[in-house]
């Protein structure tokens, strides 16, 4: 696990690191402007940068509107005044007595209300051409500098007398919204308003939006690094995850955000499986090396010592060292060593075939028969054993007939090098739902619990120096692993020392459905 680790950790710190720096130097010189590089920055820019667009676009749209509003209203009034005027068959004349009344008026009280209507509301007299006429006397006709001013500003009376709308006028600083009438002799009456007032109304409004927006754009900045901070939480913890992986920590996982969205728990969910399945994989890559590296030293050692056996045996032949008795017995052990060599190579092609899985083509194979073809042939070499056989006829398992009798055949070959001549056996096979068990039980010595536990590694004894005399390697139970694992089956062990060894082997049933299909 550390040289996984350590492994993880050479790649996360060199080429990976190394090219994300290089982005984000690319990522920094092609930028123009400076940015934010966190992504909470960059949403709360987006969210702000896009509330100050829309309150610009509000703030415009409601001051246009309240300044078109206010304009239209003083329109209308200026307008019905204008149409009043025009339907009065008045003249020059008639505003001259209307003035004379003002003036007579002047002097009650109720004079000095209507000079303060005349005094607010622009009034002013053009003749034919445009100019100031002074057909008022006394004070209400006094003209004042202010409407001095605006009769000069006054662009086109004749034009806008004709066309019976309002505009809007500058005069020294101030603006008005005017009207012009004409009398039925030719004079023309202008009649405006100040705009000041609805100027100031309108800067006003401006000011009050300013602020108010100023103060949502900083409330919403605070809400969008509060939020994103909250809800890119669980993107920190995976950076957090994947850099306690790359510094060797493969059991690391990511942890499920209370707060998170569907997405998120989404991409939590499928890099955990992903980091299990790395997990998985990297374990089983150390285990298997490690498993290759121990199978190639023990191969090693039990090809290294039939072949010094033979090599020695020969050398003293060819130097004539030899007696005629020894020749015979020399060339005896040759031939031994070089059965047991081949024994040897055979078992390991069987095991390296079916670690291979090869595909079988299972059909219903009589386990039944083969079990007591197994016992005949254990009857046979050992005479002396008592066997115990609960064989029902006709069980019939799905598999392979070659592989199946050689499952059998190491189990009985390890009961008879391993256990006493005189020890019973036991032979059972029995039918369980849709697979079928076989039970061997012999009454040896049995195993340890560290013994059984490696009991199918391979080149595993538990007594090697017996085992040597007999000529096994130590490949039996994990050919017999092997070729029930081909099988989809299960094969175990249970034992405790003095009490013997059961081993139970269960094999898919010929009446269910074929392996795969």
């Amino acid at each position: 696990m550390r040289r996984v680790g350590s492994g993880m950790k050479r790649l996360g710190t060199g080429r990976v690191g190394t090219g994300l720096a290089a982005m984000r130097r690319e990522g920094k010189k092609a930028c123009f402007w400076p940015r934010p590089q966190s992504l909470r920055g960059r949403f709360t820019i987006a969210n702000v940068t896009f509330l100050a667009i829309g309150l610009v676009l509000a703030g415009c749209a409601s001051l246009i509107g309240m300044y078109t509003m206010l304009i239209g209203e003083i329109d209308d009034s200026l307008k019905t005044s204008q149409k009043a005027l025009a339907a009065t068959p008045f003249t020059s004349g008639g505003v001259r007595q209307l003035c004379t009344v003002a003036g007579i008026l002047q002097a009650s009280s109720g004079g000095k209300v209507v000079a303060q209507v005349f005094e607010q509301d622009l009034f002013l007299v053009l003749d034919d051409r445009g100019r100031i006429s002074t057909v008022c006397g006394g004070d209400v006709a006094n003209l004042g500098e202010e409407r001095r001013s605006l009769a000069t500003a006054l662009p086109d009376p004749k034009a806008l007398a004709a066309s019976g709308g309002a505009a809007t006028v500058q005069s020294d600083g101030s603006y008005y919204r005017v009207v012009v009438s004409r009398l039925n002799d030719g004079t023309m009456v202008v009649k405006g308003m100040r705009l000041n007032g609805v100027r100031r109304a309108v800067g006003h409004l401006f000011i009050v939006e300013v602020v108010v927006g100023v103060v949502l754009l900083a409330l919403l900045a605070m809400g969008s690094l509060t939020a994103a901070r909250r809800r890119l939480q669980p993107l920190e913890d995976m950076v957090e995850t994947a850099s306690a992986i790359s510094e060797g920590d493969l059991s690391r996982r990511i942890a499920t955000a209370s707060h998170g969205s569907t997405e998120v728990e989404q991409l939590s969910s499928a890099l955990n499986a992903m980091l299990q399945q790395i997990e998985t994989a990297l374990t089983s890559s150390e285990r298997a090396t490690a498993q290759l590296r121990q199978f190639l030293a023990d191969a090693s050692h039990e090809l290294r010592t039939p072949l010094a056996c033979v090599r020695g045996y020969l050398q003293l032949y060819e130097k004539g060292m030899l007696d005629p008795d020894e020749k015979d017995r020399a060339l005896r052990r040759v031939s031994a060593e070089a059965v047991r060599m081949s024994r040897l190579v055979d078992e390991l092609l069987a095991l390296a075939r079916l670690e291979d899985r090869p595909a079988l083509a299972p059909r219903p194979v009589d386990l039944s028969q083969l079990v007591r073809d197994g016992v005949a042939d254990l009857a046979m070499q050992q005479p002396q054993r008592p066997i115990a056989l609960v064989v029902p006829d006709g069980v019939e398992v799905l598999g392979d007939e070659p592989q199946l009798r050689q499952i059998i055949g190491n189990l009985l070959s390890n009961i008879r090098v391993h256990t006493p001549a005189d020890s019973p056996v036991t032979l059972e096979v029995a039918s369980q739902d849709q697979d079928v068990l076989l039970r061997i039980t012999d009454s040896g010595p049995g195993l340890t619990p560290q013994d059984a536990a490696r009991a199918f590694d391979r080149f595993f004894r538990a007594d090697p120096d017996r085992a040597r005399d007999t000529g096994g390697a130590g490949l039996g139970m994990s050919i017999v692993q092997a070729a029930v694992d081909a099988h989809h089956g299960s094969v175990r062990l249970d034992t405790t020392p003095g009490t013997g060894l059961t081993v139970r082997v269960t094999l898919p049933s010929a009446l269910s459905s074929p392996p795969g299909a």
